[in-house]
């Protein structure tokens, strides 16, 4: 079987991947594709092999704003996980993408099946929970353009240094207006960190964007890399399930 992408599928042993990888399904996601709505039934649960996608909050009035992206490094559907099958939040794709899937009930018999996969999923909920909260942060005390040098990180972690990104996308994510996250992309083109194109951004200084956006950026990363990828190291990387 080929080995997987997905960066927590491949910290797990054979023996523990066997227990679900029959209901692992591999589907091809599309930009702009939901994978869940707000308050409505979560289905599915994705492993990402590529791509990025988009957990957004919004209020009555349908303004929303990005509060966690997800990646190869983890998964959406977190609250199946959890045992709760709906969230307020919506889940959409940032760009194309190649996932596994597995319904809900079946990831939840699979925990029951294999302590370490559950120990692996909940860990990297805590460490989407300190996302979350540090996006918060970033939303609260730091400027558009510190918050844009910290999302292009987030993107480039996941996307690599050419990032399909519309300004329409970069204002949810950022939650300001477009001319905002047009003035704030001039300003970091101007300092020679990225190019800016029609619907593609290109990161050509990762250390001047991690300066620009100083300790916005860091701190979930930091903590992924300490109890997921070092406290896990005895775990061969895993083959993934046919197609």
């Amino acid at each position: 079987m080929p080995l997987t992408d997905n960066m927590l599928l491949a910290r797990l042993k054979p023996e523990d991947l066997e227990t679900f990888a029959p209901s692992l399904e591999r589907v091809e996601l599309s930009r702009g594709q939901v994978l869940h709505e707000p308050y409505e039934p979560i289905d599915f649960v994705y492993f990402f092999e590529s791509g990025l996608s988009s957990e957004i909050a919004r209020n009555p009035l349908g303004k929303g704003i990005e509060v966690g992206c997800v990646g190869r490094e983890g998964f959406s559907g977190l609250p199946l996980v959890l045992g709760v099958n709906h969230s307020p939040h919506q889940a959409f794709m940032q760009s194309d993408a190649v996932a596994w899937r597995i319904p809900g009930p079946d990831i939840g018999k699979a925990m029951a099946e294999s302590p370490m996969l559950t120990q692996l999923l909940l860990r990297y909920i805590h460490v989407f929970m300190i996302q979350i909260a540090c996006s918060a942060l970033a939303d609260g005390r730091y400027g558009v353009e510190q918050r844009l040098a910290r999302w292009l990180l987030m993107a480039q972690d996941r996307l690599n240094d050419e990032l399909p990104l519309t300004h329409d996308f970069l204002g949810l994510m950022l939650g300001v207006r477009r001319s905002s996250v047009t003035d704030a992309l001039h300003l970091v083109e101007g300092k020679q960190l990225i190019k800016a194109e029609r619907a593609l951004i290109t990161v050509r200084d990762r250390k001047g964007l991690e300066k620009l956006a100083g300790d916005s950026y860091g701190v979930p990363e930091d903590h992924y890399r300490r109890i997921i990828l070092q406290e896990e190291t005895e775990a061969e990387p895993a083959a993934a399930p046919e197609k």
